[in-house]
């Protein structure tokens, strides 16, 4: 069939338009901050085949691996799916799982009889049950102490809930409240994404929608190919690591050799350490995510995203690795680390064959767990996402100041400040940048925060905290590393403390601060503009010392300008000084 290019972009746009408004639905019916508040979901839309063709709102870390999710439900319930059938999963060994606590709705859309595509969500829950309120063990050494682990499950026959599955879900939680709202609201909204789906095919009519899908994937793959093909042929080798398996300080290295020939790409781990003894490994369909996330952050960002994308990409992962672990692992901590260690690794080959896109890293996440009990009995379980880091700088553009964890590449929300304070006992106590710690670079890496918080009441923390005993937010092409991180803890009547990287810890009340690690710089900091020097001094967020040493910026009295003769002068000597170093 012919397709019509006009036509292709109205059905891509509107399948993208179907996958954003189930996450309207989600945010507006659903219970948990997690969910409306946080943004910890994502939406997306397959063929019958299981394969992705819309992942237009949520996290990529999430919707990357969407499709082998629905490839396992096809496995174990092909020629047995019905109408009005919905299905749930979690396992990341038997069902395409990424990490425990990531569920799958996944409804089936039926046209005239004939099953045509699924419309789905993957959502963080609140709590699985488990060794630790939250879901985050940080004692974890295999799966079976991080939660209830759901094969590809029937939750709805023909259109009736299963209340005996529903009740074992409700008993296999410590936040029933907010596992019943969160799960209700995303059956709701795959039910309005699988009624917009079937409207646009029965409109269209099967046989042209199917040929429309297909054009859609094809002209992915076409538009990913031509961005392959612009890179030199050859072999590109990456690699960042891990310093502990959550137990002990160890060095886990992450290696890749990408190999580019013509409009092909080979990602290959081999070389990567084995499987470590805490939650940090890797399932099979989180590897591709995270591939597949540092690919598309790379390249062109209008490149569609759906897996025709990544036809082109072949990805080795050996199994017994971090990045592809044998049953029965730990993984929670997966869907971050080592993803943010895979993406980082890719990167870092990406910028042989073209420098000028290369990405310096984000800073590691920092932030803890903690769960208790409310005044009213209930549990809480409050993740602080204001002690989130911040973005890595690339060319023409500074790093993001504070955002979401880099596998969700700006997707997850930082809640406000005063909503936290309300729905939790806690009292926040500031909440400001740091100073001189962003990576300096022609284009500066994006600040890390201080985070301080008192907890009103005695909790269990899950504490995992990377970049805290080691700096790693490099820079890029002659950037400068962002600062490391800092976690400390004053326990009431009890003397300050900092907690290992991965503890599982039952403290009192207590004020907790992070200052979270920071991104890394882009290019040569002495040739920032001494303007944007001079607002960054302004801002508090360089001082003026480093201003002078760094950027080679001298203010004029005042400091509301460079001292333009003075600061060409420093930044001719500093050249100099740094010619003889490399020298």
């Amino acid at each position: 069939m012919t397709l019509d290019p006009i036509s292709l972009a109205l059905v891509q746009n509107r399948l993208d338009h179907v996958s954003q408004q189930m996450g309207w639905v989600m945010i507006r019916t659903s219970r948990s901050p997690i969910f409306n508040q946080s943004h910890d979901f994502s939406c997306f839309i397959t063929d019958a085949a299981g394969v992705l063709v819309s992942q237009a709102d949520g996290i990529p870390i999430h919707t990357g691996g969407g499709g082998f999710a629905v490839r396992a439900l096809l496995k174990e319930f092909g020629g047995r799916i019905r109408e009005q059938d919905v299905f749930l999963q979690n396992d990341p060994y038997t069902a395409g799982g990424n990490h425990l606590p990531d569920w799958v709705i996944a409804r089936p859309v039926f046209v005239a009889g004939r099953l045509v595509a699924f419309a789905c969500n993957r959502a963080h829950q609140s709590d699985i049950g488990g060794g630790a309120a939250g879901t985050y063990n940080a004692a974890a050494t295999e799966m079976f102490h991080e939660g209830i682990r759901l094969p590809v499950l029937r939750l709805v026959e023909a259109g009736v809930m299963r209340d005996d599955l529903w009740q074992l879900l409700m008993i296999n939680t410590r936040t029933p409240e907010l596992l019943d709202g969160d799960l209700r609201a995303m059956l709701g909204a795959t039910q309005i994404g699988a009624e917009q789906v079937q409207d646009m095919i029965a409109g269209l009519g099967i046989e042209e929608a199917m040929a429309y899908f297909a054009g859609i994937l094809e002209h992915a793959h076409r538009r990913m190919s031509q961005a392959i093909e612009s890179l030199p042929a050859g072999v590109y080798l990456g690699e960042d690591f891990m310093d502990d398996d959550c137990f002990d300080p160890i060095h886990v290295p992450i290696k890749v050799k990408i190999t580019v020939q013509a409009e092909r790409m080979t990602v290959d781990f081999t070389g990567t350490g084995p499987q470590v003894k805490g939650f940090k490994n890797s399932s099979v369909a989180n590897t591709y995510s995270a591939v597949y996330t540092a690919l598309s952050a790379f390249f062109d960002h209008r490149i569609p995203r759906n897996e025709g994308t990544f036809r082109g990409v072949r990805i080795i992962a050996p199994e017994g690795s971090v990045v592809n672990a044998r049953a029965p692992a730990a993984m929670t901590m997966n869907t971050v680390f080592p993803a943010h260690q895979i993406i980082k690794a890719c990167w870092r080959a990406l910028e042989q064959g073209d420098p000028a896109r290369s990405c310096a890293a984000w800073g590691p996440n920092s932030l803890p767990t903690s769960a208790g009990r409310k005044a009213n009995g209930e549990t809480f379980v409050m993740y602080h996402w204001g002690a989130n880091s911040s973005g890595g700088a690339v060319k023409g553009r500074d790093g993001f100041q504070q955002i979401g964890p880099m596998i969700t590449l700006g997707g997850l929300t930082i809640p406000n400040v005063e909503i936290y304070e309300q729905l939790y006992p806690v009292y926040i106590l500031r909440h400001e940048f740091r100073c001189d710690a962003s990576g300096a670079g022609e284009f500066r890496g994006g600040n890390a925060v201080h985070y301080a918080v008192y907890n009103e009441t005695e909790a269990e923390y899950s504490f995992r905290a990377e970049g805290t005993r080691t700096p790693n937010s490099y820079g890029a092409n002659g950037g400068r590393m962002g600062a490391q991180g800092r976690v400390e803890v004053w326990p009431d009547g009890g003397v300050s403390f900092r907690p290992p990287a991965y503890a599982q810890l039952h403290l009192p009340p207590n004020r907790l601060e992070v200052d979270t690690p920071a991104g890394g710089g882009w290019g040569d900091p002495l040739r920032r503009p001494p303007e944007r020097v001079v607002r960054d001094v302004r801002d508090g967020v360089v001082s003026e010392g480093v201003a002078r040493d760094t950027y080679g910026v001298v203010l004029a009295p005042g400091r509301r300008a460079a001292d333009l003769a003075a600061s060409k002068a420093l930044r001719e000597r500093l050249r100099v000084v740094a010619a003889g170093h490399a020298d």
